[in-house]
């Protein structure tokens, strides 16, 4: 392909002038505070946590169970095989049963209960009980075969879907009631 300069100088004419970012109203990636910005006090920060709706990680792994099971019911109602049905169960269980390891190691262990006072402690408990949690998950799915007779892998992918998306409802129906 041959282009000459003339057609790359008209199209350079032809383009929106390039501004900076920087210079963009509101732009939080130049490190610049909005000048209406204003930190909130400690009595204030009460008052706002208090106003917010909290979400329980227990309510979480309730529902997703609930949701688990009845779309593995509904699976064996739809297909009148049951395989789909424990399939759809067994991809359901690799989501609820790590997070609910994940939750209580959260929020009962022993481990929880020495870090609650501390940001950084309790962070990297997070990030261990996830690292748990997605380790157990894959091994769950790993084992599948052997443990689920005649697994129908689209099922066990369906219950493992379905159950994974309660986190977004979860904060769908959170951002609904704070609003």
């Amino acid at each position: 392909m041959h282009v000459s300069v003339t057609h790359l100088s008209f199209a350079m004419s032809t383009m929106p002038p390039v501004t900076s970012k920087a210079s963009a109203p509101g732009n939080w990636e130049d490190g610049e505070k909005d000048p209406e910005f204003k930190p909130l006090g400690r009595e204030e920060a009460a008052r706002w946590r208090a106003a917010q709706p909290g979400l329980s990680a227990w309510r979480i792994v309730m529902v997703q169970l609930l949701v688990g099971l009845v779309a593995g019911v509904l699976g064996w109602l739809i297909t009148q095989r049951v395989s789909v049905g424990l399939s759809v169960l067994y991809g359901a269980a690799s989501v609820v049963v790590p997070t609910a390891l994940m939750a209580w190691g959260v929020t009962s262990s022993a481990l929880s209960r020495k870090a609650s006072g501390h940001v950084i402690s309790a962070f990297m408990s997070f990030v261990l009980w996830e690292g748990v949690k997605i380790l157990l998950s894959v091994a769950m799915l790993w084992s599948a075969p052997r443990v689920v007779p005649d697994l129908n892998w689209l099922a066990l992918l369906a219950g493992l879907v379905v159950v994974i998306k309660v986190y977004w409802f979860g904060f769908w129906i959170q951002a609904r009631r704070a609003n």
